[in-house]
């Protein structure tokens, strides 16, 4: 388990209670300071020292008598700092951090209870945030349907408004991710996810009453700034609740719920766009009304499905709140036994411009961030023209709608195998490798058809492409893993979508009106950034990471218990700055 960044040491009252050695003379001193390892092993002999065994589906569908022959009465707390009376005050959480009086380094609990808060905290915590991702989704994506409705067409628009209009959203959304994650921690996120969702919902439904470019540019416009930043300040507000163990799945299901969403919105659309002619009125702006306006209430919903912490669930609709005082010390304890530095902060502090500061010169998250900007390029453009791509090849506006789900489906299906893969094998970098190994031979294929290609081939094809195996849950949890503190992990997490959205602002600016409609010139471009991935980008931060590591052990491991003590405690290096921290790859 990779350290993380001391706070301040607590209160001598609030720190943990276990004995620590006793001073004398040298031989008393030693004969004490072996008596009182002994009773310290004895109290934590019960801790488990291995990691979590990794989630496996085919294991819980075929051979459950793993599962159903596990000890659930057995211990299930995990070693942490906190069992070291020497180095736990240098870990121990802020005064201020709001879940501090449930925090306890003695409890102990058993398998069972851990299953049970977890499937409490899985439908109540992760089934909510799917909904919301969800309605982001729902209306990111739904300009794409309203394309099969000839809204260019109607706005007379060309395909490269079309991608203005794309690169503008993306600017702004980029513009906005590092603003919101500071509202974001000074407000709290389950206040400002729903701020969010609210507002950017009636920019929705104002497209209903979009009259040429200029109102579509500035919709487009409006709707990138209101939702930017919304991705990372969910999955802060998750990371309050699951281990860094637990989160990469939950992120892939995170995701995972977006293509389930957008099959329910082909479906959605499909039925919504024969209201053509209704009031004289396009289908389309029958599409952003009703999308809109479900968001909306998806969003006014979030407002009280959004409890500010584990400890914090109780308010005046919900008396009883959703956990137990047992509970409560159970999800707190995991949480910081798993990652200490998320006692650094407070869920209501807002970061200083020192910190943010800090948070953006940290170099070693710079290979992230470049992978950010390129690992969604090859796959990016196809997507995003496909349903163009249809309507051109002579496919109808509603048969297009449902063509658009089986790779939706695939999708499904490959970003959660590929994240329990990378679990499974505990790697990040090859195992994120593979949505480009994946996405090369369909974007060569496609680029060897001929001007007037067999739709249906073209259609096969492109299908397979689009069912890649999405690794941007991966990533987002490695980033987020390797920042190591919390100020970082907020920060980060915003400087790595950036990039991610830089990434589709150059995406959506790849195919132009000029190449059309076989955009060879384009294909050329996502082959070679495919290639550049695949033989540079991730091996290079592979071996970046490994070459970090080995430095840190090489210093770490030459200290001697005394000088690694008087490290910690006069160590100003935080979070994956600190000599004791190790980088995941």
């Amino acid at each position: 388990m990779a350290a993380v960044s001391p706070s301040e040491a607590p209160d001598k009252d609030l720190r943990p209670s276990v004995r620590t050695p006793s001073s004398g003379s040298s031989d008393d001193g030693k004969k004490s300071n072996e008596d009182s390892e002994d009773q310290i092993n004895a109290v934590n002999d019960d801790l488990l020292d291995a990691e979590p065994l990794p989630f496996r589906l085919s294991t819980w569908l075929f051979n459950r008598k793993v599962y159903d022959s596990q000890d659930t009465k057995s211990t299930a707390t995990r070693r942490s700092v906190f069992d070291d009376p020497v180095l736990a005050p240098h870990y121990w959480p802020k005064k201020d951090y709001e879940n501090l009086h449930r925090f306890d380094p003695n409890a102990r609990w058993t398998v069972a209870e851990e299953k049970a808060l977890i499937r409490k905290i899985d439908w109540r915590v992760m089934l909510w945030a799917a909904i919301s991702f969800s309605a982001l989704n729902l209306d990111r994506g739904n300009l794409s349907q309203a394309n099969t409705d000839n809204i260019l067409s109607d706005l007379k628009l060309t395909t490269n408004d079309f991608n203005l209009g794309n690169t503008i959203f993306r600017l702004t959304f980029l513009i906005a991710e590092l603003p919101s994650q500071l509202v974001s921690k000074r407000l709290g996120p389950d206040r400002w996810i729903p701020m969010q969702m609210c507002a950017w919902s009636i920019v929705t439904l104002a497209q209903f009453w979009l009259r040429g470019r200029t109102s579509f540019l500035a919709c487009r416009a409006l709707l990138g700034f209101l939702q930017g930043g919304f991705i990372p300040d969910l999955i802060l507000y998750m990371s309050y609740f699951y281990t860094k163990h637990e989160l990469p799945f939950r992120l892939a299901l995170f995701w995972g719920s977006s293509n389930i969403c957008s099959i329910i919105a082909s479906f959605v659309a499909f039925g919504v766009l024969h209201m053509r002619g209704v009031l004289g009125l396009a289908g389309w702006r029958w599409l952003f009304l009703i999308e809109g306006l479900c968001t909306l209430l998806i969003g006014i919903c979030t407002f009280f499905m959004m409890p500010p912490s584990p400890t914090q669930t109780k308010s005046w609709f919900r008396p009883n709140g959703w956990f137990t005082e047992r509970e409560e010390v159970i999800a707190v304890s995991r949480v910081l036994r798993d990652d200490p530095s998320k006692g650094d902060m407070h869920n209501r502090e807002a970061l200083t411009p020192k910190r943010l500061w800090k948070a953006c010169l940290d170099y070693d998250l710079w290979p992230l961030y470049i992978i950010g900007l390129m690992f969604g390029i090859p796959t990016s453009p196809p997507g995003t023209y496909l349903t163009l791509s249809l309507r051109n090849l002579g496919f109808g506006t509603f048969q297009t709608n449902l063509l658009t789900i089986p790779s939706t489906v695939g999708g499904i299906v490959t970003i959660l195998g590929i994240t329990l893969i990378s679990e499974a094998v505990n790697d990040r970098s090859w195992v994120s490798m593979m949505e480009d190994v994946w996405a090369l031979p369909f974007l060569v294929a496609i680029y060897t058809l001929p001007n007037n290609p067999n739709p249906w081939i073209y259609y096969g094809l492109a299908s397979a492409l689009l069912s890649y195996p999405y690794t941007h849950a991966i990533q987002v949890a490695w980033c987020s893993r390797n920042s190591g503190a919390v100020a970082s992990r907020t920060v980060n997490a915003s400087l790595y979508n950036m990039f991610v959205q830089a990434s589709a602002i150059v995406s959506a600016n790849i195919y132009r009106q000029d190449d059309a409609p076989r955009y060879r010139r384009g294909n050329t471009i996502l082959i070679t950034i495919c290639l550049f991935n695949m033989c540079i980008l991730y091996p290079g931060t592979k071996f970046y990471y490994v070459w970090r590591n080995r430095q840190r052990d090489k210093i770490w491991n030459a200290m001697t218990p005394e000088e690694k003590v008087q490290y910690l405690t006069t160590t100003k290096d935080v979070g994956n700055r600190r000599l004791d921290f190790r980088f995941a790859h």
